[in-house]
Order: structure tokens, then C-alpha cells, then sequence
């Protein structure tokens, strides 16, 4: 297949991915292999091509059986156990390359005979290996019920990392989980963050580019600021999947309890019982184009992180876009974000320390230079590099 690269143009390559339901930090990375790789098929347990980008549809996309069970797409947590079995039957064509990128079951999708399998490992099964309590602690009979099933997983998972031929992960906090878990080394290449599209704004008007309904919003919590209403920094905001490992429930509790305005743009299984908690001052805005997260990111007085992450792309469009993050001092995020520099950690998930770091970042002046130098690091031409290094000592 021809590539985007001359050193590739002769390279057959089959891509694979655990779903394709939306875009998240993984399909970004999976973007950046499509245009690599512009004529590669994708493996894939099932597909909603309404919610991906144009580049990820243009490639041809192939699907497992599960394509065919009605709302696969925004039920497919139910069929969790069916997973391994349904990669593991999928026949790519023949190829010199497989790149997977998975943080499920995609690494299990069958080798053609005689290719290499690079594995873009975002994290080894995160329910099945490190965040068990939080997805399934609260409701002890599903707890049972899934102890066996995740016993089973995390043996596939583990058995099928031996048939990988190199690994590559996004931080230094996975590599050491894949060590521990699969007794396997890795490669670490930083996913990027779209230095051109994210950054700060340009002497430009806001008015024009605030979504109608956003503006609103804003308006609307305007009074329970101290100050009168403003465009810029008069909220704090939060982007994330509202799922349960990514702890939105204590960002929620602190700034119910605080009383400054936090704006939650994404959506997730969490969405109802968060908004239940959520005090007036917390706005659940949905998805958001990219290009009104821009304005958001560019007006929000900070961003705030408060699960532990893997890498946490987010971050990174908010440092791009010169804000300061206030982040739990755990996991990925000790390697993209500075503490004191580009951001303030707080080193325990509660809402005292949530709410002690808050107020170190509310007073301290933030130099948004510096802030955008600190993601410059985690560039598209540095993510490039690193792969095609990597692809070249896999094919070796």
C-alpha cells in the first residue's frame, strides 16, 4: 500500500482498533496512522460512522459480528465478555505490518502469516487490571457476577500480549503497567496535541465563534461569580468522558461546595447521577464541536482534571491553549504537566485537597507563554518520528 511516507510506499499495512464510537484520545491517535498509512483497512469490533472524524471514514473499515446486534454502538458494555472472541475471529487480508491500537482487545486481532504486530498499547484492560473498584465497587451483585469474567479477561489479555512482536505506550506510568502486568518492555512515544489548531486566541473577537447555547450558559452563571460578568475566566472547566474511574463526582462535590462557576463539556454513563449532585454553579454542556471547545478552553480561567489518567491529551489542548491545569499528582499527567509552572497537583482525591489546589491556582499569575512552550514538547512532528522509529526496529 502506498503511504504518506517514501520509506513505507511499499508497506502493507492493516490497522486495528477496539471500537470506533466516537472521538476520544485514542482516535486521535488512530488520525495520525490514517494519514501515515492513507490506504490501510481498519479491524474494528463495530462502527458509528456519524460520530468519526472524515479521516478515520475514509479508510475502509471492517467489522466483527457484533456490527450486527441493534445499539451495539451505545450498549456495548453489556457485551464486554463477548470481545475477545469476536476479534479473534476476524480474518485481516495479508499484510507486512499490523498496528493496533488498543486498550481492549484489539491486540488480539489475528496476525497474517509473516507480517509483524506493533501494538500502540494505551493501557493493558484498565477494569480488568487497575480500576476494578471503580467500575464495578459500587454494586456488589455485578461485582460477582464480573469477578469471573474479568479473571478470564485479564488471562486472554495476558496470553495475547505474548503474540505481539513490539510494544509502544503513551506515558512512562503504562510502560511500567505493561511491564508489571504482561512482563513485557515498551517503547514510549507521546501522542500529540495539534499545536496549529490549539492555541491562544489572536486578538479576535469571541462573540462570532461562542455557540448561541454556550454564551447562555455563561450568562446564566454569571451570578455566582463575585465579579460581574465577563468572556474570559469566569469559569473553570472540565472535559473528560463522564465515566466512573474519571472521579467528574469529586469535582462535582468540591465546587458544589465551593460555589464557583465549572462548566462539564462531554458525555458518559455518569451523566444523570452527576447532574442529580451538581449544585447551580455546575453547567453539563454535552458534546462539543472541537471548535467550540477551542473558545471554551481559550475563556476558562483553568482546566481541571481530577481522575488519574494514562496521558490525558486534554491537558495538553488546554496547555496549548495557554491555560493552567489543576490535576490529581497521579499517573500520566506528572509527565505533561509542570507543577508550579504550567499547573498545581493535588496529591489526594478529596475535596479538601481538590479545593486547596484550586485556590493556589486562583492566585497565582499564570504566564500562558510558558504554558504553550510546555506542550510544544508533545508536538505531531516528535509523535511522528517516534512511530516511524518504532515501525522501522518492529520490521527488523
Amino acid at each position: 500500500m502506498n503511504t504518506s511516507h517514501p520509506e513505507f510506499q511499499n508497506l502493507k499495512v492493516v490497522l486495528a482498533h477496539d471500537w470506533l464510537t466516537g472521538m476520544r484520545g485514542g482516535e486521535r491517535v488512530l488520525e495520525y496512522l490514517c494519514r501515515m498509512f492513507p490506504q490501510a483497512p481498519i479491524y474494528t469490533l463495530f462502527y458509528n460512522p456519524g460520530a468519526i472524524s472524515d479521516t478515520i471514514r475514509s479508510h475502509p473499515v471492517k467489522t466483527s459480528w457484533l456490527q450486527n446486534i441493534p445499539g451495539i454502538t451505545k450498549y456495548y458494555r453489556n457485551f464486554l465478555p463477548l470481545f475477545p472472541s469476536a476479534m479473534e475471529k476476524m480474518r485481516p487480508e495479508k499484510a507486512d505490518l499490523v498496528i493496533s491500537t488498543s486498550h481492549c482487545v484489539a491486540k488480539g486481532l489475528n496476525t497474517p502469516k509473516g507480517a509483524r504486530h506493533l501494538c500502540y498499547c494505551f493501557t493493558p484492560m484498565r477494569y480488568a487490571w487497575v480500576f476494578y473498584d471503580e467500575y464495578f465497587g459500587g454494586n456488589p451483585v455485578k461485582k460477582t457476577i464480573m469477578e469471573k469474567i474479568l479473571r478470564r479477561l485479564r488471562e486472554w489479555d495476558a496470553a495475547n500480549s505474548r503474540k505481539i512482536d513490539c510494544f509502544v505506550t503513551l506515558s512512562k506510568h503504562v510502560r511500567k503497567r505493561i511491564n508489571d502486568f504482561y512482563g513485557r518492555e515498551s517503547e514510549v512515544v507521546y501522542p500529540p496535541v495539534n499545536l496549529d489548531f490549539w492555541k491562544p486566541e489572536q486578538n479576535s473577537p469571541v462573540g462570532p465563534l461562542l455557540a448561541e447555547a454556550v454564551r447562555s450558559d455563561l450568562e446564566k452563571t454569571a451570578r455566582c461569580k463575585q465579579r460581574p460578568y465577563q468572556e474570559q475566566e469566569n469559569y473553570d472547566l472540565l472535559v473528560s468522558a463522564l465515566v466512573p474511574y474519571k472521579r467528574i463526582d469529586l469535582a462535582v462535590q468540591a465546587y458544589t461546595k465551593l460555589g464557583y462557576p465549572l462548566k462539564i463539556v462531554g458525555t458518559g454513563t455518569e451523566t444523570a447521577k452527576l447532574r442529580k449532585m451538581a449544585g447551580k454553579n455546575i453547567s453539563f454542556l454535552g458534546r462539543l464541536s472541537d471548535e467550540e471547545l477551542l473558545v471554551i478552553y481559550r475563556h476558562c480561567r483553568a482546566l481541571i482534571f481530577p481522575g488519574e489518567e494514562d496521558f490525558g491529551l486534554v491537558p495538553l489542548e488546554a496547555q496549548a491553549c495557554g491555560k493552567p491545569v489543576v490535576a490529581f499528582g497521579r499517573g500520566g499527567l506528572i509527565e505533561t504537566v509542570i507543577n508550579g509552572q504550567t499547573g498545581v497537583f493535588f496529591e489526594e482525591q478529596t475535596e479538601e485537597s481538590l479545593l486547596g489546589a484550586v485556590a493556589q491556582c486562583s492566585s497565582k499569575k499564570w504566564d500562558p507563554a510558558i504554558i504553550r512552550k510546555n506542550a510544544g514538547k508533545f508536538s505531531e512532528e516528535n509523535f511522528i518520528d517516534g512511530i516511524k522509529a518504532c515501525i522501522e526496529k518492529c520490521l527488523k
